[in-house]
Formats: C-alpha cells, sequence, structure tokens
C-alpha cells in the first residue's frame, strides 16, 4: 500500500478523534411520580440518615414544586412531626412536596432530636453534623424530584424551630424562609443571604421562654439558656435590613409583628399568642402531656401563605 494511503488513514483517525463527544455522565435517576408517602434514607458523614417524603396528589413532571422541610421536635420522629402538624394534608391540596426529616438517637426511630448549638440530647451529645446532612438531603432531592431551588422551606418546632434558625444561618443559599414554632436562636449566626423569616411563640411558653432564660420545663438533660423571641426578631430584622419600626396589630389572644421593605423582600413577621403554651398552634398534641394546640390561628395554614410570598431571588 502506498504511503498516500496509510497518511489517509491517520488524518481520518486524528479526525475522528477531534469530533468524538465526551461520555455524558449517568444522572441519578428520578423517583416515580406517584402521590404518597416514602420512607427513604441517605448516608451521612458514616450515618445512614433517613426521613419521609410526602408527594402530593397530581404530582407531575409538567412543573416544579416547592419544598417544606418539617422538623420534629425533641424527642420526636417524622410521624410525629405529620401528625403534629398536618403539613400533608395543606400539600396535596397546595401542591407542595413536604419532608419529614429525622433527627438521631440511640434508639434508630424514637426519642431523636437535633444538634442547634446548645440542645438536645443525643445529637448534641455526640456533635452530629445536622446541617451537613440537610445539605445533602435537600440536593439529593433535588436530583431526585421536580423541586424548585429558588423555593426551598424549612419549618420546626421546640428542637426542631432551633434546627430551622440553624438553617437559616448555615444554608442561607438553599433556604428562602423558615418558620420556627416554639423554637429560640441560641447560636452564632452569620449567613450570607437574607432569610425570610416568621416565627410562632406563645408567651405562656415555659419549655423555650418568650422572654428567654432558663427553661422551667425540661426533658432534656443538658443545661440550657435560651435567647428571647425578642432577640431573635432583631437579628432577623438587621440581618436582613428591614425597616426597624413594625406594623404592629392585635387581634384576640394574637398579635402580630411585621417588619418589611427587607433585602431581597425577606420580610420577619412575629405571632405571638397570649396565653399559649408549648405547642404547634391548632395542630395535634406532640405527646399525651403536650400543651393544648388550641389557638385562633393555624401556624400551617399562615407559614404556607407566607412561604408562598417568598422564594430565592
Amino acid at each position: 500500500m502506498s504511503k498516500r494511503f496509510f497518511a489517509g488513514i491517520i488524518l481520518v483517525l486524528i479526525a475522528t478523534a477531534c469530533n468524538r463527544v465526551a461520555p455524558t455522565p449517568t444522572p441519578t435517576p428520578r423517583a416515580i411520580l406517584k402521590p404518597g408517602d416514602y420512607a427513604q434514607a441517605l448516608t451521612h458523614a458514616g450515618r445512614t440518615r433517613t426521613y419521609t417524603v410526602h408527594l402530593p396528589r397530581g404530582i407531575g413532571d409538567e412543573h416544579t414544586y416547592p419544598l417544606v422541610l418539617v422538623f420534629h421536635g425533641g424527642g420526636g420522629n417524622d410521624d410525629n412531626a405529620a401528625r403534629t402538624t398536618g403539613f400533608s394534608a395543606l400539600a396535596d391540596k397546595e401542591q407542595v412536596i413536604v419532608v419529614y426529616p429525622n433527627g438521631t438517637g440511640r434508639l434508630n426511630d424514637k426519642i431523636l432530636t437535633w444538634n442547634t448549638g446548645n440542645c438536645c440530647g443525643y445529637a448534641l451529645d455526640n456533635n452530629v453534623d445536622d446541617v451537613g446532612f440537610v445539605r445533602a438531603l435537600i440536593e439529593k432531592l433535588q436530583s431526585e424530584y421536580p423541586i424548585n431551588p429558588k423555593r426551598v422551606y424549612a419549618t420546626g418546632i421546640s428542637n426542631g424551630g432551633m434546627m430551622s434558625y440553624q438553617l437559616a444561618c448555615n444554608l442561607s443559599d438553599k433556604i428562602a424562609a423558615i418558620a420556627p414554632v416554639a423554637g429560640a436562636l441560641n447560636l452564632t449566626c452569620q449567613p450570607a443571604h437574607p432569610v425570610a423569616v416568621i416565627a410562632f411563640h406563645g408567651d405562656a411558653d415555659q419549655h423555650v421562654l418568650y422572654n428567654g432564660g432558663v427553661p422551667l420545663k425540661q426533658v432534656d438533660p443538658h443545661s440550657r439558656e435560651d435567647k428571647s423571641v425578642a432577640y431573635a426578631i432583631s437579628f432577623w430584622v438587621k440581618q436582613n435590613q428591614c425597616n426597624p419600626s413594625a406594623q404592629k396589630s392585635e387581634r384576640g389572644k394574637v398579635i402580630v409583628e411585621s417588619y418589611t421593605n427587607c433585602r431581597d423582600n425577606a420580610d420577619v413577621i412575629l405571632y405571638t399568642l397570649k396565653n399559649f403554651g408549648h405547642a404547634w398552634p391548632q395542630g395535634a398534641r406532640g405527646t399525651i402531656l403536650a400543651d393544648d394546640p388550641k389557638a385562633e390561628i393555624s401556624a400551617t395554614n399562615v407559614m404556607w401563605e407566607f412561604f408562598k410570598q417568598h422564594s430565592k431571588p
């Protein structure tokens, strides 16, 4: 064969190599989009972490959905959070994906807690990386479900409310708004971005005192002194660069203080419930011995209306 023939073959091989397209990485397979509750798990920092995903009726791939993370209180779990808040029923009506993460504990799925700086239980004793877990969880959920990344929200009660504050401090790139119920902002907070806040707190709460201090009632064995509700609200008003003067209204046993004109529309609102204890307003009792949740407002409905108006810019 001639030298010209071999030269032609070499040119063809070079052209083929130059035009070859690099293989595309295999994407994470999408989960099956059928309404219902799904117990799932992921591994983070050497721990198997569990959570329940609730997919609403009518879910499909036609558009993206808001994601609400609902954190149980200290000693609770995903089932307890779902029952206490009633968020799954709202999710079906409003077309929302709701996820109930589990904290950690010695009994696998019972008496679980979150590590929120000075509270609580097993998670605090073992310095569990709950923030890292939630970041990994959000990223996994976004790879599997049609979630709108600009509409990721967090709420929770008590230790779960503290967890929602912690996420606003440390995952402000992911979280658009939070709704702590009966929680306290006890950690050093340096968020990189504004996060909208709507908080609910009873002035008769003896587990997380409205005016701060050592709890009058406490199951967790760790000594703890909580910051006041006013401290948390003042921090977020300043952080979000809101108008420092609140628009205040009072109806029945509910006082509402709204701080608006904030950076990136990250409003801050406080609902104070007079003579109300440590409970989810209009929710279910967390335990038989829990405070009465009877109230003039539904925390679940009110926070969802707030979430609908706040997304990442």
